[in-house]
């Protein structure tokens, strides 16, 4: 039976930043999977290495790493310029942390500010769809009274009208408040409505985009294309079936609908390894994409598209993007939209393992 040996730094390996562990020689100990990720090298290949081998810092950093052993002092630097060995340079915030254990050294910890900007700006974005969502759910609750009234006030009315000479004229009035109360007091139970718990089951994201396909062709047969292109060798995630069908159609639809249904349509999936989701690591997850070369989504929508009852489509009840987010969300994904005219993706992110 073989023996499982673990590295004592090994928690490090949940961390969306980078983190490398130098000894005091500043020889390579150890990289944790976003570190490997931002040198594009694997920590196997590096472990002895000198640190100035990867990555190159300025005469201020190097001054911060020396105070750091010698002193045992922390550093926390903002906006700080590293360069990799291919020459790439990065804007980072960093902290240098000594470690208490004898040879072992320093932390060192680096954050992309790029990648903090989006992962803070995706965290600010989620909190204000959140509160949107209740604030919408509370005004739907003192909607949905009211509708009740009115659409029982024009029954009533419309009972009164029996006997008038122009009754059939105002009847159609009534019937016009009946079938609009009628139409409001469903997209209020549409708000309401809790989601039915997931069935979490393995699925293959490739069966799932063959059924979305097959409903969007069936709907628009003669002037939508529908493209594939698929990286078959993806394995199953574990999710709910029909919450994936209805999230991707909703994105496929909502594409198919701006394009006036003319057009083409592609369905990407890929594999992406050590990425962040939800504020969680992990060490592969698949990326999905429904691409379209319809005009475009105007800058003042891009930014509210999932909120409920946005739409820059007339007539649109501007629910289903945030019905496609939600699921997203039940399956720990993230998901975002790139638009320019001639091109919209929406990119879905889902793990494919443990976090």
């Amino acid at each position: 039976m073989t023996e499982c040996t673990f590295h004592p730094f090994s928690g490090l390996d949940l961390l969306a930043s980078a983190v490398v562990l130098v000894d005091d020689h500043y020889a390579i100990r150890y990289l944790n999977p976003a570190a490997e990720n931002l040198v594009a090298a694997s920590n196997q290949s590096l472990s002895g290495k000198p640190l100035q081998d990867v990555l190159i810092y300025s005469h201020s950093l190097q001054k911060a790493l020396e105070e750091a052993l010698v002193n045992r002092w922390a550093y926390t630097g903002q906006n700080v310029e590293l360069k990799l060995a291919d020459g790439e340079a990065l804007q980072v915030n960093c902290t240098v942390t000594p470690v208490e254990a004898p040879g072992e050294g320093m932390l060192i910890e680096i954050w992309p500010i790029d990648q903090q900007l989006k992962a803070s700006r995706e965290e600010r974005l989620l909190e204000q769809q959140q509160a949107n969502r209740e604030l919408i759910r509370n005004l739907a609750h003192e909607i949905k009274n009211p509708l009740g009234g009115i659409r029982g006030a024009a029954q009533l009315l419309e009972h009164e009208l029996v006997g008038l000479s122009n009754a059939p004229a105002l009847r159609e009035y009534t019937q016009v408040i009946i079938k609009e109360s009628d139409r409001l007091q469903d997209l209020m139970q549409r708000l309401l409505s809790p989601q039915r718990p997931m069935h979490p089951a393995p699925v293959s994201i490739h069966e799932v985009l063959e059924r979305v396909r097959s409903l969007l062709v069936a709907e628009f047969p003669q002037t939508l294309k529908v493209r594939r292109d698929y990286d078959t060798s993806l394995p199953d995630l574990i999710g709910d079936r029909e919450q994936l069908i209805q999230a991707i159609l909703n994105i496929g639809r909502n594409a198919a609908q701006a394009m006036e249904g003319v057009g083409e349509l592609v369905l990407r999936t890929r594999v992406v390894r050590q990425v962040t989701l939800a504020k969680r690591r992990y060490r592969l997850a698949l990326e999905l994409q429904v691409i379209d070369n319809g005009p475009g989504i105007p800058p003042d929508i891009l930014e509210r598209m999932f909120y409920p009852l946005v739409s820059g489509r007339e007539g649109g009840s501007g629910l289903g993007l945030t019905i496609a987010q939600n699921f997203v969300l039940h399956h720990h994904g993230t998901i975002e939209c790139e638009s320019q005219p001639g091109r919209t993706a929406f990119i879905v992110r889902l793990p494919l393992d443990q976090a």
